[in-house]
């Protein structure tokens, strides 16, 4: 239906007669001649219709308004001097209409394209309007982009692509699965997959060697900016491997997809290890791109007559004392500002937050008092103040402080602005502890098909379940986590103990995952892999702060489609053909 895309048309094609079609995006009148923008995916081209030149096509062009769907066939000639729009790539020339159909009208439209005012609720529930701007072509071009340097990558090293299950059976992942009632077996349920942990592992029983898949996931999770309930991750396994193979095919991966959206990034990345990356950052995916590491000074405060600071101090296995020097501080931030900052992280579990100004006659403050000189000179020297710093302090036990602390460095950097636009800082965090402890209940930190590091424990003789290392990785972006993985348990001994340890009886762990501890007991190699968030990575190349300016139609944070409407109440028929009813409750 036509001979160009409007954006083909240029200097070239000046005389030839050409044919394009797609949207208006603009109509002027001009003293009865017609200007019209028409737009299609590649961008603008201008139509002219002049009825000196053609009056059908101008009778038509009259009738015109915004987003009508056109074809237009007519002759390029250059624009007249001065009439040159710099701004578009069609800037110097127009096509001068000779025939003109409306392919199909638009009702008015409920927002302009491309207002960033516009309400979420209102452009999410007219998405298709929306991915009609430049800004979401260009979106899903570079995810397209991406999504075939991956299989490229990843089919060159020898990966093979394999597509797994949708409806599988439910097990405890670490999130609520999407449960799928089955017509066939009354009262039974498929579970939509978190990840395909359980068949890739499967697959590397069966000898494939070298799996990969670009797959759907979905979890029944407490929303935000960076998650949905369903989500695409790329997903890589391999055999006989261990974790440097992994992490060099990942790094690979990661340079050859940046590549090809035309970023630079090394070919390999700096590590942390987790105990250092919630020391100094307070966090598993510290963000890399400015400095500010915390340092702990409770040796210090130990010595100190303030008596909460030596209390706290006498336990250095549980609690800490965290220091974070803010360079120029005392010149950027008013007394006001820093009252402010300790309701910030108050929200967050700490019961105050302290802190020195370091002046040119040394350290100042409401605290200072309750150290000796020694002690004064010991903060400066351990923090490397520099007159005009303040160092904040929290202190307290050793997760609530960490955390709060890691939030507030990040807080305190965009208070600074300091943090770089336009940077890729990768880092891989490793030594990953195998279990925490919740309430009382061990659970396992990645998943319980994580290879414990066994060169630095013993599963049978283990005083503490947290000082379990495992041989696990996360590779974290800009503060972002975008993948992890492991090294897999293969051998069924070492599987079904991690259960033990747990708590997972062997009554339990044969009903949730049989399946897999039997395809153990057949020779599994050993055997590792990764899987990257395929969304977060896009959100992050494209330099949005939203993962659903990255999906073609995504979710609120209510987990709703308000395009479809979805999720949505169906007839009792249907229920009776899943022998469901639905089962009110008071509000």
């Amino acid at each position: 239906m036509r001979t160009h895309y409007c954006t083909d048309v240029t200097e070239k094609n000046i005389d030839e007669t050409v044919t394009v079609a797609g949207w208006v995006n603009s109509r002027r009148d001009h003293g009865g001649i017609i200007f019209i923008d028409l737009r299609d995916r590649g961008g603008l081209v201008q139509l002219v219709c002049d009825p000196a030149d053609n009056k059908g096509a101008w009778e038509v062009a009259d009738s015109v308004r915004d987003e009508f769907v056109l074809i237009a066939t007519g002759k390029v000639r250059a624009r007249g001097e001065g009439l040159e729009n710099p701004n578009l790539v069609t800037g110097k020339i127009e096509i001068v209409v000779e025939d003109l159909v409306i392919e199909n009208r638009s009702k008015p439209m409920p927002f302009d394209l491309g207002d960033e005012k516009v309400n979420e609720e209102i452009r999410l529930r007219n998405r298709f309007l929306e991915l009609r701007t430049e800004k979401s072509f260009e979106i899903f071009k570079l995810r397209s982009t991406a999504n075939i340097a991956v299989r490229n990558c990843l089919n060159e090293l020898g990966f093979l692509d394999v597509e797994t299950p949708i409806l599988t059976k439910s097990t405890p992942e670490g999130a609520r699965d999407y449960l799928v009632p089955s017509r066939v077996h009354p009262g039974e349920f498929y579970a939509l997959p978190q990840s395909p942990q359980l068949f890739k592992q499967l697959l590397m029983v069966s000898g494939f060697d070298k799996y990969f898949q670009i797959a759907k996931c979905f979890r029944d999770e407490d929303l935000r900016a960076d998650r949905q309930p369903e989500f695409t991750q790329i997903d890589v396994e391999m055999s006989f491997c261990n974790q440097e193979d992994v992490i060099k095919v990942a790094e690979k991966l990661i340079h050859d997809t940046f590549k090809a959206c035309g970023k630079d990034v090394p070919t390999t990345f700096p590590r942390i290890t987790y105990k250092d990356a919630m020391e100094k950052y307070g966090s598993d995916k510290p963000d890399m791109r400015f400095d500010m590491a915390m340092v702990d000074v409770i040796d210090i405060f130990a010595n100190s007559t303030n008596e909460i600071f030596a209390e706290i101090a006498k336990d250095t296995k549980n609690n800490r004392i965290k220091a974070l020097r803010c360079p120029n501080g005392d010149n950027l931030f008013s007394k006001r500002q820093m009252k402010g900052f300790e309701d910030y992280v108050r929200k967050f579990g700490a019961k105050g937050l302290g802190y020195f100004q370091m002046k040119e006659d040394g350290l100042k403050g409401p605290l200072t008092k309750f150290f000796s000189e020694a002690d004064l000179e010991a903060i400066v020297k351990t923090t490397e103040l520099e007159v005009g710093d303040v160092v904040f302090f929290g202190a307290g036990d050793k997760k609530t402080v960490c955390d709060y602390m890691g939030r507030f460095r990040l807080y305190l950097a965009e208070q600074m602005e300091i943090i770089p636009a336009d940077v890729y800082e990768f880092v891989w965090v490793v030594d990953f502890p195998m279990f925490e402890v919740e309430d009382g209940k061990t659970k396992a930190l990645h998943h319980p098909f994580t290879m414990p590091n066994l060169e630095k424990c013993d599963l049978n003789n283990v005083e503490d379940l947290e000082d379990i290392e495992s041989i696990a990785y996360d590779i974290v972006l800009n503060g972002t986590e975008l993948g992890g993985g492991s090294i897999r348990i293969h051998k069924e001994e070492i599987q079904e103990k991690v259960f033990e340890l747990m708590g997972i009886s062997q009554e339990e762990a044969n009903d949730k995952f049989g399946f897999l501890l039997e395809a153990l007991r057949y020779g599994a190699p050993s055997h590792g892999g990764f899987a990257m968030g395929f969304d977060r990575l896009i959100m992050l190349l494209a330099g949005t702060d939203s993962i659903r300016d990255v999906i073609a139609f995504p979710k609120t944070q209510r987990a709703q489609c308000l395009l479809t409407s979805a999720p949505s109440a169906v007839d009792n028929e249907q229920l009776k053909e899943l022998s469901l009813r639905i089962r009110k409750t008071e509000v």
